[in-house]
């Protein structure tokens, strides 16, 4: 019988359970996903630039644990308090206290076998997808990685089997400690408010120091190594808790006692509604805190990746093309790219030499590279030449060093002859066929892979028909040898970022619409007494904002001081970043707005 009146019971709360259960799949499938990648090592160890990759994997799977772990005790508690007036209830119709400790630990696990059955599902079904997307739009393929995988279903299920248990035995030892008429009154509680906020400085302290370690424990990465990465991620993750735990409530009790914010509309109502709600809110919002910095953070990394191969590039020529006695066809393809700086420069072969003529050289005066952030154009003269061939032959030591460096490293078509530098008449007198070298610098190197490509491919049959030692490669050959080797290290970032923003907006949405039903009456009597819809909707917008706006603040930060510890491997992180930036915030303003409809649903319905 008493079964029976848990299952109704149940079933009169669908709605939260389908809530809570949506959220234990959500965080069950992200922690598969993510040790479908961590657990990988074959796959890993091949794809990855970085040589700690496994290593930063295995920090990872520890941070993401205790994040999962901290969701999961919320969790646990609003599966307590959806049935702790039901337990009242059934305890004063005679009920004993054990069979009903014993009820609610059997229900606990149950949802959770469910919900982890459901989630291994889900996570590998999300892995696969989420593989194929990824490598659909980077248009490679990646061997070695795989959706399903033993050991990461293993792991899961015995992280998540533990977890359910321990917290089934922590239900049971807080519902003991209840008394009666504190379960059959649970729901007339009154929420506390923080009290003399200058008791956290001892805390805030502590959460600005773990964090200031965490910092620049990202920043001096690659003198820590190791070390650092233990050290950032222990730190960084403790300072976020402490900061939320203790500053959060000070900064929205200052927030409150602002008088000309209060007058303004039903703001007072706004802020004391954050205010009351602010023990709940704050562990689950430095939870998102964390998961947006990881989320956002492995999606930067990985954009950096890719991007650090067009930094690569650029550092390794002036110029994008650089083409010899081009054919038709080849013409044809060069007139398809806008150039913002080109010039052809006419030589002559030799047996030893390559003849290059004085007056193109000085006409069109090309840009070399001294180092790897300072490009200068040529300024040097060149030398006055008088005599004979065999003279100037004799003298080709007095060819200035930047001239040489241009005509070895950029214009030289192989490596067999040195250049010389010759005037007219002299150029006129050799007997040999002339070449044309073009060199062009285009308005965008990206916007012309197709045509990089093709001038490469006809460059590769002139060099299979040519016994002549060929020069070094080409601009976008580098670029795409290292976009390869960059590229499964691209697929992780975009993958974990997926996985992690996923469960960031999971673990929002439940707590948003977890506490949704005891604001209703709230919203009525607000409405009862004749408060307008539209400054309702307004309260609505700005509670969840401001919700919203503290792990995002905190997490961009995280993720700018974080992508430093790049600084080692990649020629410039933040290069590009704000489209990472950009796409983040895209996502969670939609997320945001998302949530802001369906809380309005709950707490301002239609009215019929």
């Amino acid at each position: 019988m008493l079964a029976k009146l848990a299952w109704n019971g149940m079933k009169s709360k669908r709605k939260d359970y389908i809530i809570l259960l949506a959220g234990l799949v959500m965080s069950i499938a992200i922690f598969y996903m993510f040790q479908t990648l961590a657990l990988n090592r074959d796959f890993t160890s091949e794809n990855a630039m970085i040589s700690s990759m496994q290593l930063v994997f295995n920090v990872g799977s520890c941070l993401l644990a205790a994040v999962t772990f901290f969701y999961i005790l919320y969790t646990n508690m609003f599966l307590l308090s959806l049935r702790q007036q039901e337990y009242g209830m059934f305890m004063l119709l005679g009920a004993k206290k054990q069979y009903i400790k014993r009820l609610m630990f059997v229900e606990n696990l149950l949802i959770g076998i469910i919900a982890l059955i459901i989630g291994i599902a889900a996570g590998a079904g999300l892995s696969q997808l989420t593989a194929e997307l990824i490598m659909g739009q980077l248009d490679v393929t990646l061997e070695g990685y795989q959706p399903f995988y033993l050991p990461s279903l293993a792991v899961t299920l015995l992280f998540f089997l533990v977890l359910f248990f321990v917290t089934a035995v922590w239900n049971h030892i807080k519902l003991s400690r209840l008394q009666v008429l504190e379960l059959v009154h649970a729901e007339t509680k009154s929420d506390q408010v923080p009290q003399q906020p200058k008791k956290n400085i001892v805390t805030i302290t502590a959460g600005i120091l773990a964090l200031a370690a965490g910092w620049l424990s990202l920043i001096f990465m690659e003198s820590l190594r190791e070390l650092g990465v233990f050290s950032a991620a222990i730190m960084t993750t403790l300072g976020t808790y402490l900061l939320f735990s203790s500053l959060l409530p000070v900064i929205t009790n200052a927030m409150k006692k602002k008088q000309k914010w209060n007058e303004n509309g039903i703001q007072s109502f706004t802020l004391s509604q954050l205010t009351f709600r602010i023990h709940s809110l704050k562990k689950l919002l430095a939870t998102a805190a964390m998961l947006i910095a990881l989320g956002a953070g492995a999606i930067s990394g990985g954009m950096a990746f890719k991007n650090n191969a067009e930094n690569i590039a650029e550092r390794s020529a002036v110029y994008d093309a650089v083409v010899h006695s081009p054919t038709a066809e080849e013409e044809e393809i060069l007139e398809d790219i806008t150039f913002t700086e080109a010039a052809e420069y006419r030589y002559k072969k030799g047996e030893e030499y390559n003849y290059y003529l004085k007056e193109d050289l000085e006409k069109q005066r090309p840009q070399i590279q001294l180092t790897t952030d300072n490009v200068k154009r040529v300024e040097a003269d060149l030398p006055d030449q008088e005599g004979s061939l065999e003279e100037v032959e004799e003298e080709s030591a007095s060819i200035p060093n930047e001239w040489s460096q241009f005509l070895t490293m950029t214009a030289a078509e192989d490596y067999s002859r040195r250049p010389l530098i010759v005037s007219n008449a002299l150029y006129d007198d050799i007997e040999a066929e002339e070449q044309v070298v073009f060199i062009g610098k285009a308005d965008d190197f990206l916007a012309y892979r197709d045509q990089w490509a093709k001038l490469d491919e006809l460059r590769e049959e002139k060099l299979a028909s040519s016994e002549e030692v060929m020069a070094s490669t080409s601009k976008y050959s580098m670029y795409e040898n290292y976009n390869t080797i960059a590229t499964g290290t691209v697929f992780m970032g975009f993958f974990l970022g997926i996985a992690f923003l996923a469960m960031m907006a999971s673990c929002l949405m439940f707590k948003v619409l977890s506490g949704a039903a005891k604001d209703i009456p709230r919203y009525e009597m607000l409405r009862k007494i004749g408060v307008p819809k539209k400054l309702l909707n307004q309260s609505v917008f700005k509670e969840l904002f401001l919700v919203f706006l503290f792990p995002a603040l905190l997490g961009i930060t995280h993720v700018l001081i974080g992508m430093n510890m790049f600084s080692f491997i990649i020629v410039n992180p933040y290069y590009r970043i704000w489209i990472s930036l950009l796409l983040f915030t895209t996502i969670y303003v939609l997320y945001y707005l998302l949530t802001v409809k369906m809380y309005k649903s709950v707490v301002l319905p239609e009215e019929k």
